[in-house]
């Protein structure tokens, strides 16, 4: 089952302050809840309306259970400024109609438009011409005019009444003029039927008189009302105003016209008498403003009065009217579409019922639109309002920002976890790696050791060969007619030797190695030198013109990968004997050096 939707209305008057809590059930409609009123105390009745008001606020709320939170309010007509006013001609042209309405305002409040809350109702009709018996007659072509309600009020006056509705933590949906509303509840309780009908509210210390033609308001505020009465009491008595109040509520009525029986109370008659003539001077500026609003704004005959108001209960106020107007008076019934709750005292709300129509205008702006929707709401409730629309949004932003930084901290805390595990694994495998990593330099070490070990190993069982392979090519590289008889290897080329004899014999019997210590050198070792050249001494058999050096021997020499091809040839003279040979030294250097 759906919530029940409550709204509290306040009226607040100029003399007292009316409240009702209406209830809109799910199945539809208005129901009263409860009501309440309080005439403001007689303390306060010279002080501003702002601190009588908080002082009879918050005595009803003491006093009632009000359960609703949203609160519509109602300000007296004499505390605001209303005009209707007439819109130049437009031609159709509708887009700067705000910016005239604007300037129609700055023409027409007599305010400073920023000391103000002000708000219109545009009002389009058909002009059309009447008779002076009343009866209209349509032109052939009636022109549409527009008009303009202007209603405002002083900004801190509203602005300090809504603060301490404020401060009882309740929420201002509207704020409007009690003959708005009263105009509102009117149109919702009685019929349309073309009629122009005259709306008159006496309150306590003014009187709204509201003209309701086709659509059209015209609303006038007239400072004559029950105060008047009760300020001619006292000064007819010389009472205090609060004795003439009570004499006015005991005896009080609007005497008759014409012959009469007077009432036995002197009192009361005075009274009535007194009354009267108020209601006479109340008449007058009646008359006048329907003048006003027949010439200047070409409305209609009022052709029927209702009645509204506290000071209406008055007795004979109907008739009394009925017989100045001439036109049917009765009171205006603002609760034929509202129903009663099951706490309401129905014989209390009789008599006070026409006291209570606007609370019910303003009640009806909960659930339909009203013909005029005027709001005097301040800037500084606007601004709260529009704030607390916001509000929603911004829990969401603040749920939605700390979801974020929440899915953000899990995210860098995962993250941070994920990273840390990773930094964890990374340093056991850093950890196995060094070990690792150690292991192979301890094995790197070894091999290198072992490799040294080798490689002299290897140097040295390469050098165990050098000789042999050397003196294999150079047998093999030899011309056969050669022999050697020594063979002295150098690191450097060596001087060339003094030519010797000798005998063929001694040649013969010449061992090939038989070398012996270089000319100029010492006999003894000498280790780490590179022998790069070979001097090679023998003999050779010269037959004919043989030589020495033939082409064979050279192509053989360059051929070898073990000799270079430069050869230093020293001869030697040739010693005769029964077989002609030479003796010869031969310096051949090594590609390769063996190093010794």
């Amino acid at each position: 089952m759906a919530k029940e939707n409550r709204v509290l209305t306040i009226d607040i008057g100029s003399d007292c302050l009316k409240m009702a809590e209406f209830v809109y059930p799910p199945e539809g409609g208005i129901k009263l809840e409860k009501f309440a009123f309080l005439e403001y105390d007689e303390e306060y009745k010279d002080r501003e309306l702002a601190e009588q008001f908080t002082h009879a606020y918050r005595k009803l709320l003491d006093g009632n259970e009000f359960l609703a939170r949203k609160v519509r309010v109602a300000i007296s007509g004499q505390s605001a400024f209303s005009r209707l006013s007439k819109l130049p001609p437009l031609g159709g042209d509708v887009q700067h109609i705000e910016q005239i309405i604007e300037y129609e305002a700055k023409q027409t409040v007599p305010y400073a438009m920023e000391e103000v809350v002000w708000d219109y109702q545009l009002i389009i009709h058909k002009d059309e011409a009447e008779k002076a018996d009343g009866e209209t007659v349509e032109t052939a072509s009636p022109t549409e005019e527009m008009e303009a309600l202007f209603v405002a009020v002083k900004d801190d006056f509203v602005t300090e009444l809504s603060e301490i509705i404020q401060d009882s933590d309740k929420e201002i949906v509207s704020i409007e003029t009690a003959p708005i509303a009263f105009f509102n509840a009117a149109k919702a309780n009685l019929p349309d039927d073309g009629h122009c009908d005259l709306l008159l509210n006496i309150g306590g210390r003014c009187s709204s008189l509201l003209f309701s033609d086709k659509g059209r308001i015209f609303t006038r505020t007239i400072p004559i009302a029950g105060a008047s009465i009760t300020q001619q009491i006292s000064k007819e008595f010389d009472i205090s105003l609060a004795d003439a109040e009570e004499l006015k509520c005991r005896h009080g009525f609007v005497a008759l016209g014409g012959a009469y029986e007077e009432p036995e109370s002197e009192v009361a008659a005075v009274i009535s008498k007194i009354a009267r003539n108020v209601m006479t001077r109340l008449h007058g500026e009646i008359n006048r403003s329907i003048n006003v609003w027949r010439s200047q704004y070409k409305g209609n005959r009022p052709t029927r009065l209702f009645l509204g108001g506290g000071s209406s209960l008055m007795a004979y106020t109907p008739r009394f009217f009925n017989e100045k107007l001439r036109i049917p008076v009765e009171y205006l019934n603002s609760f034929q579409i509202v129903t009663l709750g099951e706490n309401i005292n129905r014989e209390e709300l009789l008599d006070v019922a026409p006291m209570f129509s606007e609370l019910t205008g303003m009640a009806l702006r909960e659930i339909s639109a009203v013909p005029v929707e005027i709001s005097l709401m301040p800037d500084v409730i606007k601004k709260h309002k529009a704030l607390q629309k916001k509000k929603p949004y911004f829990y969401a932003s603040a749920v939605s920002i700390i979801l974020c930084l929440l899915v953000f901290y899990w995210v860098v805390s995962t993250k941070r976890d994920y990273d840390k595990g990773c930094v964890e694994k990374v340093l056991a495998e850093v950890e196995k790696t060094e070990k690792i990593s150690a292991e192979v330099r301890s094995v790197a070490a070894k091999l290198a050791g072992s490799q040294g070990r080798y490689n002299k190993a290897i140097e040295m069982a390469d050098k165990r060969s050098q000789w042999v392979t050397v003196l294999t090519e150079l047998q093999n590289i030899l011309p056969d007619k050669w022999w050697l008889t020594s063979l002295t290897a150098s690191s450097e080329k060596q001087e060339k030797a003094q030519p010797v004899k000798r005998r063929t014999e001694d040649l013969a019997s010449a061992s090939m190695f038989d070398a012996g210590p270089a000319r100029g050198r010492s006999a003894g070792p000498v280790k780490n030198v590179e022998l790069r050249w070979l001097k090679l001494t023998g003999h050779s058999v010269v037959l004919g013109s043989d030589l020495l050096l033939d082409e064979v021997f050279k192509k053989r020499i360059e051929a070898s990968k073990y000799f270079d091809s430069n050869i230093v040839f020293d001869s030697y003279e040739i010693i005769k004997g029964e077989n002609n040979f030479i003796t010869f030294e031969i310096q051949i250097k090594l590609k390769t050096p063996i190093k010794k």
